[in-house]
């Protein structure tokens, strides 16, 4: 009996000698979601000339993809970029690196220190609210960038760093993150050309490493211990080696947190304002479960769990408005995925945003409604919904991540009401991140909030 071999791999339209897709990766999120429409599981691109770039989109086999056959890939160039970009670190790394990485950085994520972290979280939300202007218009994203990094810095970097030089590193880690995401996208010699764009990013992110080593070296040599990530780092041992991790790995680690978590922590937050401005049933409902669950006193650790509805708007926010639109893995040997076989050297490529909108796993896709995460029956099958990922690269930040984004939000809703313009329209833009553009919404002062 003869096997039937399976259907070829479609190439998406668009596709020009020598530049490939360059031409559609102008609208790189929109021409990504666009491959959908093929219903094909597998859809090739070309985003590099000479490799081949396969896009998965059938959740079963992006779930083979990340669990049985993530020992045997490895990140694919995206991640490589990123590593040149902005240093090798647990994000970057593959194979026994990455194991032996994620366990000198598991500490940090632990329970009883993600705990101690929400006092820190908490002070920066109120001091960052209590100095928005009431009446006054808010540029959210920009507002949630420096919120985000202020908290990152107090859980990271407590008591590092000076007044000054937090404001230097502000400025600096925003002109990263807005650069980081296209030069991912650009050949390697676009980032040598002579260019405006790129001495700017060139600058700020020598700052940034200036920056963060300078923290290092100046708490290594105190000896102090601040409670934070960086001096359980400092603490680390490499396990191969049985020496203390250097100077530079502890600053790649946390160069690379500083500007993806920052990044991806202010969109969520956003979005999810975005949504509850457009919603105001959601958002009363929200504040009906904090008023029931808190009462007069402040967000804690032990409520994270404890606030289900809030957990629900969250978990929707990562569906409709995931910060991720294209995460990479690469074939180190020929791989069998689903019924084709691909030869060393293929990337492969899933896009969480078209992904967690497919009409065939979340029914009326485009519309926000916490609520269709309380019935268990109806949950997406394995693949469909990986908001942290999955397998032996899951995000080890995902309860640091819950944890800030709770805290932030149960703060910041019982002191402000954001309000949008009637009739604004908000588009998203993909960058390291999927993100809101020209998100400005007016500060109200919340009925009942002390002021």
């Amino acid at each position: 009996m003869t096997s039937t071999a399976p259907p070829p791999i479609p190439r998406a339209a668009g596709s020009f000698p020598l530049i490939g897709h360059a031409l559609k990766m102008r609208d790189n999120l929109g021409f990504i979601d666009s491959l959908r429409d093929t219903r094909e599981p597998l859809v090739e691109i070309v985003l590099q000339p000479g490799t081949r770039t396969i896009v998965v989109q059938d959740p079963a086999l992006i779930n083979q993809m990340l669990k049985s056959l993530g020992s045997s890939l490895d990140k694919g160039r995206l991640y490589e970029k990123l590593g040149q970009l902005l240093g090798d670190s647990v994000v970057t790394a593959t194979g026994r690196d990455h194991v032996r990485r994620r366990r000198q950085l598991q500490p940090a994520f632990a329970h009883t220190e993600i705990s101690r972290y929400v006092d820190l979280m908490r002070a920066e939300v109120t001091s960052t609210v209590a100095a928005w202007e009431r009446g006054r218009p808010l540029d959210v994203h920009d507002a949630m960038v420096g919120l985000s990094l202020d908290m990152l810095a107090k859980t990271v970097l407590a008591g590092s760093l000076d007044d000054a030089v937090f404001r230097q590193l502000r400025n600096d880690v925003g002109v990263v993150m807005s650069g980081v995401g296209l030069h991912m996208m650009l050949p390697d010699w676009a980032e040598r050309l002579p260019l405006p764009f790129n001495r700017r990013f060139d600058q700020a992110r020598a700052r940034v490493r200036a920056t963060i080593s300078t923290a290092v070296d100046e708490l290594h040599a105190s000896g102090h211990d601040t409670g934070d990530m960086l001096s359980m780092l400092l603490r680390a041992i490499d396990e191969e080696t049985g020496e203390p991790l250097t100077g530079y790995q502890i600053c790649s680690e946390i160069f690379l947190l500083a500007v993806a978590g920052t990044e991806t922590t202010a969109s969520l937050l956003s979005w999810t304002l975005y949504e509850l401005a457009r919603n105001p049933d959601i958002e009363a409902r929200v504040l009906a479960e904090l008023d029931e669950v808190l009462g007069e006193r402040p967000v804690t650790f032990d409520d994270v769990m404890r606030l289900p509805y809030l957990n629900r708007v969250i978990t929707e926010t990562l569906r409709l408005h995931h910060p991720g639109w294209l995460v990479t893995r690469r074939t180190t040997e020929e791989t069998r995925l689903g019924e084709w076989t691909l030869p060393a050297g293929t990337e492969l490529a899933y896009c969480q945003h078209a992904l967690h909108r497919d009409p065939e796993r979340f029914p009326d896709p485009l519309t926000f409604d916490p609520d269709r995460w309380t019935d268990a029956a109806q949950e997406p099958p394995p693949g469909a919904f990986v908001p942290f990922g999955d397998g032996k690269h899951k995000c080890m930040g995902d309860r640091f991540s819950l944890t800030e984004m709770v805290t932030a939000l149960a703060t910041m809703l019982r002191s402000v009401r954001l309000e949008l313009p009637e009739g604004q329209v908000i588009r998203q833009v993909a960058r390291l991140t999927v993100r809101p553009r020209n998100l400005r919404m007016t500060v109200r002062p919340r009925a009942g909030a002390d002021l």
